[in-house]
């Protein structure tokens, strides 16, 4: 990931998966829960940029935040207002939640069975 001092970086799909198959970031989609709960990508974090607290955000040295949205503009958002907060690089997945799926990249719908509950 380059990253340049107080800049946001524009990850594209393709990276952004490499990254998380590496554990190496925490995605965090900023669309609003109904969003969310429509489609997702798998593992991400619910920040809505509606109520968006830049400073509520989940710390860990290992793992940089990567902000996402449907199309790239919320995400971005998102990511300068974390820069508002002091870090050094904010990152976003340039396109949204379509290009990801434009990639053919795995998303969790609606309606899909993510864990089982057994008693």
């Amino acid at each position: 990931m380059n990253s340049s001092s107080t800049a946001v970086v524009t990850l594209d799909p393709a990276e952004l998966a490499r990254l998380i198959q590496a554990g190496e970031v925490w995605v965090v989609d900023v669309r609003e829960p109904n969003e969310y709960l429509v489609e997702r990508i798998p593992g991400a974090l619910l920040f809505p940029l509606s109520s968006f607290d830049a400073t509520a955000l989940p710390k860990d040295n290992n793992r940089a935040l990567v902000f996402h949205c449907a199309g790239g503009k919320r995400s971005m958002d998102a990511a300068q207002r974390h820069l508002a907060c002091g870090v050094a690089c904010a990152t976003h997945l340039g396109g949204g939640i379509a290009a990801w799926k434009a990639a053919g990249l795995p998303v969790i719908s609606a309606g899909e069975q993510v864990g089982s509950w057994s008693i």
